[in-house]
């Protein structure tokens, strides 16, 4: 708050705050319009306020109406009459709010507060603000803001508010306009079950146009053999994208040594030739950003799933996936810009296992 001039003199609005009066001088004053003696005070006052004080004074001194006052106030005549007879009574601080430094009659209550604070220390100490408040909504029911629950697990210790890094940016693509035009395939080695289970990758099939997961596995590890297999899996499911959006893993593009060997296509590539689906290799992890910030929610989200239903093995991870798929996609799944499907049926002359399949030369 910062000081202005003292009673009677016109001040200034900084900071949307005026202090009127000095607690100077030590002489008693005596009010010209109520009679009344006290000795000279600070009353902090709100802009608003110390608006409404000057209209006052003008009034008093006949130098303006009720009416005028009320137009330069923004309220009716009679809360005008209102302000004045309450202004003669009381004098200055009759105008400052009688709310200021009472608690809010919307607080929420105590108990509430213990209540949630409770639950999230004993089921999810880890979560952050956002996925807290809505695992009590579900799992609770209990219906909070995320700005409460957030406030609430500072004041007790249990989150950090985060300060905000300097980003790099980087201009995001235009989506595709239809689901199936682009899919952005990648796999991320993580302890997606912590301590539960060795490590093992995840591998995730993310629609361009909708972000939505198309098809999601869990896999020891990102081998040509768990691509292929996922991909069976989504050309079941969905039929023939586009293209499949990569990086530049061996899976997908021949290495240095393999050149030397004299291949120049890999398997998997091979594959999608065959099917008339393009592959597009990134040349960095921000061309592929939709998938890489998919991995970034189910870092959080999904690790913390699989802790909550005690979920320590791939073959039960898989068997849960398609459930929490629906609900990652309820929450994060766009809107396609025109509502029609880009995939292709596989055609009855596509021997799937026969286009995968391994070739080698051999010497008879």
């Amino acid at each position: 708050m910062s000081p202005v001039p003292k009673l009677g003199t016109p001040g200034s609005n900084e900071g949307g705050v005026r202090e009127i009066g000095s607690s100077t001088p030590s002489y008693p004053v005596k009010e010209k319009f109520t009679g009344r003696t006290y000795n000279l005070e600070k009353i902090l006052m709100t802009t608003k306020e110390a608006d409404r004080l000057h209209h006052m004074k003008l009034i008093m001194d006949k130098s303006s109406s009720q009416k005028n006052a009320a137009l330069a106030l923004g309220c009716s005549d009679r809360h005008v009459r209102r302000l004045v007879r309450l202004y003669k009574e009381k004098g200055e601080t009759s105008l400052i709010s009688q709310r200021r430094g009472r608690p809010s009659n919307n607080r929420t209550k105590t108990a509430l507060q213990k209540q949630v604070i409770n639950i999230i220390c004993r089921y999810y100490n880890d979560f952050g603000p956002t996925l807290a408040t809505e695992k009590l909504k579900i799992t609770h029911k209990i219906t909070l803001s995320v700005e409460t629950v957030r406030k609430w697990m500072i004041a007790e210790g249990i989150w950090k508010p985060k300060s905000k890094k300097k980003l790099h940016v980087h201009q995001r693509r235009p989506r595709r306009s239809r689901v199936g035009e682009l899919v952005q395939t990648d796999g991320s080695p993580h302890r997606w079950f912590e301590d539960r289970a060795p490590p093992c990758s995840l591998l995730i099939y993310v629609d361009d146009a909708t972000s939505r997961i198309m098809v999601a596995r869990f896999y020891p590890s990102e081998t040509t053999d768990s691509y292929i297999e996922s991909t069976k899996e989504y050309l079941a499911i969905h039929g023939r994208p586009g293209a499949f959006y990569t990086d530049k893993h061996a899976v997908f593009r021949v290495t240095r040594k393999g050149l030397e060997e004299g291949r120049r296509i890999t398997r998997y590539a091979r594959g999608l030739d065959s099917l008339d689906i393009d592959l597009i290799c990134a040349n960095t992890p921000q061309a592929k950003g939709r998938v890489e910030r998919a991995f970034g929610v189910l870092q959080d989200r999904l690790v913390k799933e699989l802790r909550l239903k005690n979920i320590s093995t791939i073959e039960e991870g898989n068997r849960y996936l398609p459930e929490f798929i629906e609900s990652y996609n309820e929450r994060f799944a766009k809107t396609p810009y025109i509502d029609k499907d880009a995939h292709r049926k596989v055609l009855k002359n596509h021997d799937i296992e026969r286009i995968f399949a391994q070739e080698g030369l051999r010497k008879l």
